[in-house]
């Protein structure tokens, strides 16, 4: 996706997820389009009016329509430490450099994994744009041409007595290839049940109200081999159902 030729004028992506690709660093992209113009939609006088935390300094007059991205740099480096690590910058700089031969294997493997997941029996539905059930598929298209990326969710069949939560647990620990990480982004595939951990405290009609169930759960593909990955998913889903 190209989000400045789709109008927008400030894109923060986290560098932490596929651009570094390694699961070794922590960081973020601020990028200015450039192209707004601060004193002429009269809504910013954070930018275009003189600053007392700093000297008095008139964003806007002092960069013009880059406003946003010097008082980000100066203010945040300044006053919030906001200052990557020289070792955390070259490591999300060699990632990118492979960014363009990583994204398509992601894609590629994801697409496997989805189309057995689709199919599979212990699984109650699959959440992914490119399936033609999604109610984005037409926008995914559109927006996304070279394919809807490695994230995803899928629901595991189980009853509201709590037996999703089990089936999820039972899941998770008979994985052997995915790695049970609450990232994403990262080479290797990782996996994470919400209701046994992140939201082990929500009941299930919250998780519902959430858009989430008891038995979702999340997989980021990875570069592994994609029959390895069917394997791993097919000899857990075996086992959920056991614990159903």
């Amino acid at each position: 996706m190209k989000p400045f030729e789709l109008g927008a004028d400030l894109l923060y992506h986290s560098a932490t997820k596929f651009l570094g690709g390694h699961g070794t660093a922590i960081g973020g992209v601020l990028v200015d389009s450039g192209r707004f113009d601060w004193e002429k939609s009269g809504k910013f006088a954070q930018l275009t009016a003189p600053y007392e935390g700093f000297h008095g300094m008139d964003f806007e007059e002092e960069s013009g329509t880059r406003a946003f991205l010097l008082r980000a740099r100066r203010e945040g480096l300044r006053d919030f430490g906001a200052c990557m690590a020289p070792m955390t910058a070259f490591q999300i700089l060699q990632g990118i450099e492979t960014l363009h031969l990583r994204m398509p294997r992601h894609v590629e493997n994801t697409r496997k994994v989805v189309q057995f997941l689709a199919t599979h029996a212990a699984v109650e539905k699959v959440v992914y744009p490119e399936l033609p059930g999604h109610p984005d598929h037409a926008l995914a298209k559109r927006l996304l041409p070279k394919g809807c990326g490695a994230v995803f969710t899928f629901d595991i069949k189980g009853g509201a007595d709590g037996n999703a939560r089990r089936a999820g647990a039972r899941f998770i620990e008979s994985l052997r290839v995915f790695s049970h990480l609450a990232n994403v982004g990262d080479a290797k595939s990782l996996v994470i049940h919400p209701a046994t951990t992140t939201h082990y405290r929500v009941s299930d009609e919250d998780l519902k109200k959430a858009g989430i169930s008891a038995g979702t759960v999340r997989l980021s593909v990875g570069l592994e081999d994609a029959d390895d990955l069917v394997e791993d998913l097919g000899r857990a889903l075996s086992a959920a159902a056991k614990a159903r």
